[in-house]
């Protein structure tokens, strides 16, 4: 029985990807919702309705909401009943961890309460991320307990998200979710919250589970993967086909291989894994060889790509998509941004003109190099020597074939077979 405890004004810590559709749809079920962001453009963005990044069905919402007063932003902490950390967790050294912005937003939450009060990570973390929460501010508020039942009770809870970008707001509705409550008094709170907004099962554990069973999924996805590239590879190697083999073998009633790309990107994928292996470096041997595959895919692209390039004096080379994948604006661990990068890097006499629909302006690594360009999907398949296609973006899928006939084209997602 979850303990009683008012739960109907909740700060959401980050007003990232995650953290604001997670508010957005908090404000939607009826919550009083304030978001807290370290970023004054992105409060700014969102006091007014808007969104500051890509996200289908988002600003409608977030438009409404704050329109009916239920959803605000601003800078600093403030009293809720409920937190929801939401903030990003990198690896630092040796793919650890770096668990330094969730104790910031720990220490900002800890003077800020009064007992009874619920704190959620939802960030993607290693196994004991939320118990590390925990000390946090019971180091900095040691007259209350992470016991329940108590009037000096704080009540703490895992509950990672699982969403596929663009499909957030769908997903974030629909999805099952798992809860994992540091005491199971605190996932049944965390569980009655989720339940305001949540459609899909809400399945309880404990939070060290919790936060293993996502990195799980995503480890799980990684593997399969990296097997898909590493097939690539030897076929291209092979002189085979891999698209045509993949699909001749995916006719078999108990064979399902992924497709192959240029590398894997975002915050969940390319990072997660590495949270296993740090966990338990000796055992983990398969989750960090695929890391290493998938991580060695794009210098495989790379170097095609060059050996091509020699064939021109002043190579131009049209970089289809640098977003992580396709048709969203999120840049975040993209193989194919790093790709652009260092193609621009090594031809020192040639230029890469990047086309990606999905944004205003480059990334600051990519603006500051004088032989990159971002430029339109027409101007650049006329100026390229190289189409290089690294994301499927739907506008790629419809280019007229015969722009690319006297092309060299490398096409890593199979797109134009």
């Amino acid at each position: 029985m979850s303990p009683n405890v008012p739960l109907d004004t909740v700060s959401v810590i980050g007003l990232g990807y995650i953290g604001l559709p997670t508010a957005a749809v908090l404000a939607q079920a009826g919550k009083t919702v304030i978001g807290v962001d370290v970023k004054q453009t992105n409060v700014d963005a969102i006091n007014a309705g808007t969104v500051p990044f890509v996200e289908e069905g988002l600003e409608s919402v977030v438009a409404g909401v704050v329109a009916q007063g239920k959803l605000s932003a601003q800078l600093e902490t403030p009293k809720a009943d409920a937190y929801i950390v939401s903030v990003p967790t990198p690896f630092k050294g040796d793919h650890d961890a770096d668990l330094s912005y969730i104790e910031s937003a720990a220490s900002g939450i800890a003077p800020k309460l009064t007992g009874g009060e619920l704190i959620v990570l939802e960030s993607t973390a290693p196994p004991g991320a939320t118990e590390r929460m925990a000390e946090v501010i019971l180091e900095a508020r040691p007259e209350f307990t992470g016991e329940p039942n108590l009037p000096n009770s704080l009540y703490f809870s895992h509950a990672p998200e699982r969403v596929l970008p663009g499909r957030i707001m769908i997903e974030m509705v629909d999805n099952d979710r798992i809860i994992g409550g540091m005491t199971p008094e605190a996932a049944e709170l965390n569980r009655d919250l989720y339940a305001s907004f949540c459609r899909g099962e809400l399945l309880v554990t404990d939070a060290k589970t919790a936060e293993m069973a996502k990195l799980t999924e995503n480890a799980f996805r990684d593997v399969n993967i990296a097997f898909a590239n590493e097939l690539s590879i030897i076929a291209d190697r092979q002189g085979i086909d891999v698209w045509e083999l993949i699909e001749l073998a995916n006719h078999h009633p108990r064979v399902n291989i992924l497709q192959p790309g240029p590398g894997v990107g975002g915050h969940c994928i390319a990072v997660d894994p590495w949270f296993i292996v740090s966990a338990d470096r000796q055992f983990s041997n398969l989750i960090r060889t695929a890391r290493e595959v998938n991580d060695s895919k794009p210098e495989l692209v790379i170097e095609k790509v060059l050996e091509k390039a020699d064939k021109f004096k002043h190579p131009t080379v049209a970089a289809l998509g640098i977003a992580f994948k396709a048709n969203i604006d999120d840049l975040r661990e993209s193989p194919s941004r790093n790709i652009a990068g260092s193609l621009a890097e090594r031809l020192t006499d040639g230029t890469v003109l990047v086309v990606e629909p999905n944004v205003d302006e480059l990334p600051q690594e990519l603006a500051a190099r004088d032989n990159v360009e971002l430029a339109e999907l027409d101007v650049a398949l006329e100026r390229a020597d190289i189409v290089l296609l690294m994301v499927d973006h739907d506008p790629f899928k419809e280019i007229d074939r015969t722009l690319l006939q006297e092309k060299i084209v490398i096409d890593t997602k199979g797109l134009w077979r």
